[in-house]
């Protein structure tokens, strides 16, 4: 007998789409999906490819027990992909790394067409030239491929594991950087059935960290790449500036730079004339808070300006309308993320869609059609057509991967107001069987980020499989979400604690007030700022059963130097050592003595974004205040946790935890662990 999707074994079996790809003629979409490997211990991804018309079932194009991802068209039709499956033709000893695949438009075998020592990532096409841009990472000083891989060699062969940093970034979410650095790559599409690429050129010898964390972009012409590129400040910050490169010479030059902003996630016009960019801002310590926006360059004039003067979206993905008169951007808003069509001409924002969250933006050719991703609390990420002229539209569903899914439950919206008269909004997830006569016990989840939204779907936090437990579960957008205005993040700038803990405790007050709620049954999960907000709960408030918090914050003025970002908290936070005013008003640690409800910490040692020493400390401190906790630790999972085998012992470890706080049930511990 089948199990239902949303018990464990099953869930983590469930196919998943990771993106969308529509090929020059827009007669074909290919999507990354990842699922279980056969070991039934790691998932792997391919490329799937889904009819635009939506006539025919979507079916495989790879198969690999290494995956393979990132598709992007060639103007023949030909697909690009990366893969470290094993090339027949490749030298004997030659390490696994990510090469450049290539499967031909009329099908075929696929072929390796481009391969380094550092693997080959962040690969773009220009749409008429069919020049190819990529990065790899090449250790410094390596001339070209032969020298890159002779000093990996000699780091191996000497046993050096060691990395000698001279500058700020040492790691990033769960990854060590360096030795070797990204340099960016160009190339002419093969010339015939049996090339490979040609005429390679290394386009940023002396990139340094500059291309770390970056993506290229590519005018149609093949002759310009747009990338971001990050510029050293004083007091070991840094700044991401917007550079122009010529792919013949790798002449470099800057089309905008602020360093108060980061300008991020370039995409090029069909026509090449403009650029728009995600223009960040990391806010100011007594100033404004963090911001975004989208920002337009003419690439023959360096000016720019801001599409969105007057409206506070915060913009996520940008695609371009063929006709280069507007582009598409997606945007969170009030717990949906829609997508916008934008004008050059400075006309307001049109809202294309209506419910949902959207992601993978591509329009068709004949600027008709929009295809993306759509996804919600009740629908994991399906591909779906959009018609263009449209607003505040529902999508034709295309078929997907992914089954459609039957949630164990209902979804709602509920609405509280703070202490100081903001409206907060929650979704909440309802168990089937919730009624007056059978009220759920809840479940308060708080979102991480903080600046994000609870705005769709999560494979990683599913709702779903808790209200297949009986649980019902309230997701709210408090202070610092994103999709409320300047205000809402304002309200709790450098102050994370206080406003934050009003907003969800009015959620939870409201959402209690139900009659099939059980006020009685609660508990407090949350990760990251999630996290960070649940560890403040509890040394607030003693109204919750059980606590669960997974890679959080808890003493703040240890935190800020050992994450992977520090910069931004300085914006926000300021100097311990000379401010340290927000970080004692702000930190959880400082509560400890005040806990008296039972805490599970969660927390995986190769976490970067919040290092170990957090849970550790947290560890540390609720036992030596003789708080009643338990300590699930990943020794090789990161700020979240990704595994099959170990997402599965997550979840059965907080319904344990939970059956035992909430319910009252005897402790069972685990099987596996």
């Amino acid at each position: 007998m089948r199990q239902p999707w949303h018990e464990p074994d099953a869930y983590v079996a469930l196919r998943r789409v990771n993106g969308l790809r529509l090929s020059p003629d827009g007669r074909r979409l290919v999507a990354p999906v990842s699922e279980l490997g056969p070991d039934g211990r790691s998932f792997v991804s391919s490329l799937w490819e889904v009819d635009p018309g939506g006539a025919a079932e979507p079916r495989r194009l790879t198969r690999s027990a290494a995956g393979e991802s990132a598709p992007v068209f060639l103007p023949d039709g030909s697909l690009l992909f990366t893969s470290k499956r094993p090339d027949p033709d490749a030298e004997p000893g030659e390490e696994a790394t990510a090469g450049l695949w290539l499967l031909p438009a009329d099908g075929g075998e696929a072929r390796r067409v481009a391969a380094r020592p550092g693997g080959v990532a962040g690969v773009a096409v220009a749409r008429d030239a069919g020049t190819v841009v990529y990065t790899s990472d090449v250790h410094p000083g390596a001339a070209d491929a032969e020298a890159d891989a002779k000093a990996r060699r000699d780091r191996r062969d000497a046993g050096v594991t060691a990395i000698l940093h001279e500058g700020p970034q040492v790691r990033h979410w769960d990854r060590d950087l360096g030795p070797d650095r990204p340099r960016l790559f160009a190339a002419d599409p093969p010339a015939d059935a049996s090339d490979g690429l040609a005429d390679e050129r290394d386009l940023t010898p002396d990139a340094g960290t500059g291309l770390d964390f970056t993506a290229p972009a590519l005018t149609p012409d093949g002759a310009t790449a747009i990338t971001p590129w990050a510029v050293a400040d004083e007091n070991a910050r840094q700044h991401t500036s917007l550079v122009a490169i010529d792919t013949r010479t790798g002449g470099r030059r800057t089309l905008a730079d602020d360093p108060d902003r980061d300008f991020e996630a370039p995409a090029v016009s069909p026509d090449g004339r403009y650029v728009a960019a995600v223009r960040a801002f990391d806010g100011h310590y007594d100033g404004e808070p963090r911001d975004s926006t989208l920002w337009l360059v003419d690439l023959e004039t360096g000016q720019g300006r801001d599409l969105l003067p007057g409206h506070d979206l915060w913009p996520g993905e940008i695609a371009w309308a063929p006709d280069s008169s507007a582009v598409y951007v997606t945007a969170d808003d009030h717990g949906r993320r829609p997508v916008f069509r934008i004008g050059l001409d400075g006309a307001a924002p049109v809202r294309l869609t209506g419910e949902g969250a959207y992601s993978a933006l591509n329009p068709s050719p004949d600027g008709a059609a929009l295809y993306a991703l759509r996804d919600s609390w009740s629908e994991p990420p399906t591909p779906v057509r959009l018609d263009t002229a449209a607003t505040g539209q529902d999508p034709v569903r295309l078929p997907s991967p992914t089954p459609r899914l039957q949630p164990p439950g209902t979804l709602t919206e509920i609405e509280a107001v703070s202490a100081d008269g903001t409206t907060i909004r929650s979704w909440l997830v309802l168990p089937t069987d919730a009624s007056a006569d059978s009220p759920a016990p809840l479940l308060l989840w708080v979102h991480g980020g903080p600046y994000s939204s609870f705005n769709g779907w999560s494979w990683r936090w599913n709702p779903w499989l808790m209200a297949a437990r009986g649980y019902a579960v309230l997701l709210p957008d408090p202070a610092l979400s994103t999709g409320y205005g300047v205000r809402m993040r304002q309200r709790a700038w450098g102050n994370w604690g206080e406003p934050t803990f009003a907003d969800v405790m009015a959620a939870t007050d409201a959402a209690e007030a139900r009659p099939d709620i059980d006020a009685e049954r609660t508990a407090v999960m949350g990760g990251s700022f999630g996290g960070y907000m649940a560890n403040w709960i509890a040394g607030h408030t003693d109204r919750f059963k059980a606590v669960v918090t997974h890679a959080s914050l808890w003493s703040l003025d240890g935190f800020h130097a050992t994450t992977d970002y520090p910069a931004a908290w300085i914006r926000e936070f300021g100097d311990p050592l000379t401010q340290p005013e927000r970080y004692e008003r702000s930190s959880p640690h400082r509560h400890v003595a005040a806990i008296r409800t039972p805490v599970l910490v969660i927390h995986g040692d190769k976490d970067y974004r919040v290092p170990i020493g957090e849970g550790l400390r947290l560890w540390w401190d609720l036992l030596s205040h003789r708080v009643d906790a338990k300590f699930l630790y990943y020794p090789d999972e990161n700020h979240w946790v990704l595994t099959p085998g170990n997402i599965k012992a997550w979840y059965e470890t907080i319904w344990a935890f939970l059956d035992h706080h909430v319910h009252g049930k005897e402790w069972r511990r685990p099987e596996l662990l």
